[in-house]
C-alpha cells in the first residue's frame, strides 16, 4: 500500500495549499477513498467478468456487474438504462440470443479509482450461430471495495447495420422449406403460423387477398385437400436488414391426383420475435396459361352418364343441379333459350314425364384448359312407352367450384330424318 499511501498524502498536500489562502474548508480526509491501481490486463478483465455474467443466462446477475448509479445506453434499444430494474429489464431480452462476446480492438485509459476501455466488439449468438459487431465503451470506478461498471454504450458500426439478424441466401431458401413442410401436416394452423402477425397472403386460387391469420387459415383448409408438395424451379433471393425475398417460380404436386401445377411465387420474410415469418406471399398462374384441372377423355364421357343418372331419379332438380350457374341449355323442341336453373328445371319437368335413358352412339371429345366438350349422336330409350329417338347433342363442360358442370348444352334433331318428311310431330322429336 505504499503507493496509496504517498498519493494520499501527494492528495492532503494539495488540499492544504490550495484551500489555506482562500478559504476555510473541513474535508474528512479519513473518508477519502484510497485509490486503487489496476493494469491494463485487469481492466480488460473486467469486461470477462461481464462477459462470464452473460453466459449465466441470468439478467439479475449481468445488472450486478453495474454500479449503484448506472447508466446502459443498449445498442438495439433506445431507451437509457438508469438503474438495475431497467438493466435487467434489457437483458432479460438479449439473453435469449445467448451472446458471447469478445473484444475485436480496444483503447485502455485509467484514471485515480476509474477506468474506461472501448473499441470494437463481436458477439456470437449461441441461439442461432448469428455474429454481431458492434462500438463499446465501459467506464469502471471502484466501489464498496469492487470494480463496477458506471457507464456502458454500445452502438451499431456506423457504416453498416451489422446489427441486423444475418441471415445467409441458403437459409432464406429454408425457410420456403419449412412452408412446404408445414403443408405436408395437412394442418391450416400450422401454415398459417408461418406468416407475420401482419402476414398478406395473394393467393393462386382466390381472388380475395387474406389480410390476417383467419383468413389466411380459410384459404388453406381448401387448398391442403389437394395435399399439395412444392418445389421450387428457380428464384432469386434478396437480403436486407432484417427482411428477405425470395421469387421466382415453383411447381405443386398435388398428392390427391398426382397433377402438377406451376406457379409464379413472391415471399418476403421479416424477422419478429426471433423468428423468420412470412410478410407478404403472393402466388399466381403463369400468365401464358391458367391453372388447368386435368381431365380425361373417360372422364368427359362420364360427365354424360352423370346427367344421364339424374335423368334417371326423374327429378328435375337433380338435373339442373348437372349445369353451371350460368349455363344454357338450348333445348331441341323448345324456342326458348334456358338461362338460369328455374327454366333449365322447368322444361325437365316436361321432358321427364317421358322417363328418358340415353347412350352415346357418336361422339368426338375435345379438352381445353378448365373445359371439355362432347359432341355428336345420341339416342334416348322412352321408359314411358319404350320408344327410341335420335338427336344431335353438344355438351360443354366447366370446371366450377371444384366440380365439373355443363355450362352449354345444344340438342337438335337428325336433319336429314326432317328435311326428307317434312314436318314431324313433337313427340317425335329428341327432347333434350
Amino acid at each position: 500500500m505504499e503507493d496509496s499511501s504517498t498519493a494520499l498524502n501527494g492528495i492532503r498536500s494539495f488540499l492544504s495549499n490550495k484551500f489555506s489562502k482562500t478559504s476555510k474548508v473541513i474535508i474528512d480526509i479519513e473518508n477519502v477513498e484510497p485509490v486503487q491501481s489496476i493494469s491494463d490486463d485487469e481492466v480488460r478483465a473486467l469486461f470477462e467478468l461481464w462477459n462470464d455474467s452473460l453466459a449465466t443466462g441470468k439478467s439479475d446477475i449481468v445488472a450486478k456487474r453495474y454500479s449503484k448509479s448506472p447508466i446502459l445506453l443498449p445498442t438495439v434499444s433506445d431507451t437509457p438504462r438508469t438503474d438495475y430494474d431497467s438493466i435487467k429489464d434489457y437483458f432479460d431480452a438479449f439473453l435469449l440470443k445467448k451472446p458471447q462476446g469478445t473484444i475485436v480492438e480496444g483503447k485502455i485509459t485509467k484514471g485515480i479509482n476509474w477506468a474506461q476501455d472501448a473499441g470494437v466488439y463481436e458477439f456470437t449468438m449461441g441461439a442461432d450461430g448469428s455474429k454481431v459487431k458492434a462500438r463499446y465503451t465501459f467506464d469502471y470506478v471502484f466501489e464498496d471495495g469492487e470494480w463496477k461498471i458506471v457507464h456502458h454504450h454500445s452502438s451499431v458500426m456506423p457504416e453498416g447495420i451489422d446489427i441486423a439478424t444475418p441471415i445467409t441466401k441458403e437459409r432464406v431458401r429454408n425457410l420456403f422449406h419449412l412452408w412446404n413442410d408445414a403443408l405436408a401436416t395437412g394442418d391450416s394452423s400450422t401454415v398459417a403460423a408461418r406468416y407475420a402477425k401482419e402476414g398478406v397472403l395473394l393467393p393462386t386460387v382466390s381472388d380475395e387477398a387474406r389480410y390476417d391469420s383467419e383468413a389466411i387459415t380459410d384459404y388453406f383448409d381448401s387448398f391442403l385437400k389437394k395435399q399439395p408438395q412444392g418445389e421450387i424451379l428457380e428464384g432469386e433471393i434478396v437480403i436486407g436488414t432484417n427482411w428477405a425475398q425470395d421469387a421466382g417460380i415453383y411447381e405443386f404436386t398435388m398428392g390427391v391426383d398426382g397433377s402438377k401445377v406451376k406457379g409464379r411465387y413472391s415471399f418476403v420474410y421479416v424477422l419478429e420475435d426471433g423468428e423468420w415469418k412470412i410478410s407478404h406471399h403472393h402466388s399466381s398462374v403463369m400468365p401464358e396459361g391458367v391453372l388447368p384441372t386435368p381431365i380425361t377423355k373417360d372422364e368427359v364421357r362420364d360427365l354424360f352418364q352423370l346427367w344421364n343418372g339424374a335423368l334417371a331419379t326423374l327429378d328435375s332438380d337433380k338435373v339442373a343441379a348437372r349445369y353451371s350457374k350460368e349455363a344454357v341449355l338450348l333445348p331441341t323442341v323448345s324456342d326458348v333459350p334456358r338461362t338460369d336453373s328455374a327454366l333449365i328445371k322447368d322444361y325437365f319437368d316436361g321432358f321427364l314425364q317421358k322417363q328418358p335413358q340415353g347412350e352415346i352412339l357418336d361422339g368426338n371429345i375435345i379438352i381445353g384448359t378448365n373445359w371439355a366438350q362432347d359432341a355428336g349422336v345420341y339416342e334416348f330409350t322412352m321408359g314411358v312407352d319404350g320408344s327410341k329417338v335420335k338427336g344431335r347433342y353438344s355438351f360443354v363442360y366447366v370446371f366450377e367450384d371444384g366440380e365439373w358442370k355443363i355450362s352449354h348444352h345444344h340438342s337438335s334433331v337428325m336433319p336429314e330424318a326432317y328435311l326428307a318428311a317434312g314436318p314431324v310431330k313433337e313427340e317425335e322429336l329428341v327432347e333434350a
